[in-house]
């Protein structure tokens, strides 16, 4: 028997996450360069964010021609752009003096996908990077990340749009992404919960 989808969050009925569903309101353009591998990932966070801000924009590819689209826009564009992504040269959202009015791009991958779709789109050293300064753990506990500083694309990218305003209410970010976490967690047998440190996720 096939699964029924919720019409609007596009989950399965038995995992739709519109009661957490608030729009999110932001002066900063979310850009994301999605590799083709995390599109129908069940635990992919991007399409949460695009349901909590409509206005992001993604795009998927792996290579520059993947993404002409995405460049012609940003040729266009008289704001600020930034790449989230930590390097040697990054800088904090304070030390880059960036402000709400602002395009940011963040790449969403693993760790070894996120790197190669950077050396595959040298482009993107046209623009300043910045790194997060983020004491909190990553609250993606259902997907494991080989670095202890992780964080989701979802994630990166709340972080940064409070960094770039204080008063910007992520709130509802979160709150979808949670409900989605929770769903996983509740359809996981027992035993295979357990493994989880679920107490660490916050409300």
């Amino acid at each position: 028997m096939s699964r029924s989808y919720c019409i609007h969050c596009q989950y399965p009925e038995s995992a739709c996450v519109c009661y957490a569903l608030k729009r999110v309101s932001s002066q900063t353009e979310v850009m994301i360069m999605q590799h083709p591998s995390e599109v129908g990932h069940a635990k992919n966070t991007v399409r949460l964010l695009k349901l909590a801000m409509p206005q992001t924009r993604i795009y998927v590819g792996e290579v520059a021609e993947d993404f002409v689209e995405l460049q012609h826009y940003l040729a266009a564009q008289t704001k600020p752009i930034y790449v989230v992504y930590p390097n040697e040269h990054s800088q904090t959202v304070a030390e880059a003096g960036a402000s709400e009015a602002a395009i940011i791009i963040l790449v969403d991958g693993t760790w070894r996908k996120a790197y190669r779709m950077l050396q595959l789109n040298p482009w993107l050293g046209d623009y300043p990077s910045l790194h997060l300064e983020v004491e909190d753990e990553s609250q993606y506990i259902i997907r494991k990340a080989k670095r202890s500083d992780s964080l989701s694309t979802l994630e990166a990218a709340a972080h940064t749009l409070v960094a770039l305003n204080p008063n910007v209410d992520v709130t509802p970010i979160f709150a979808v992404f949670n409900a989605m976490v929770q769903h996983k967690l509740t359809a996981m047998p027992a035993l295979v919960r357990a493994r989880y440190n679920v107490d660490n996720i916050k409300g």
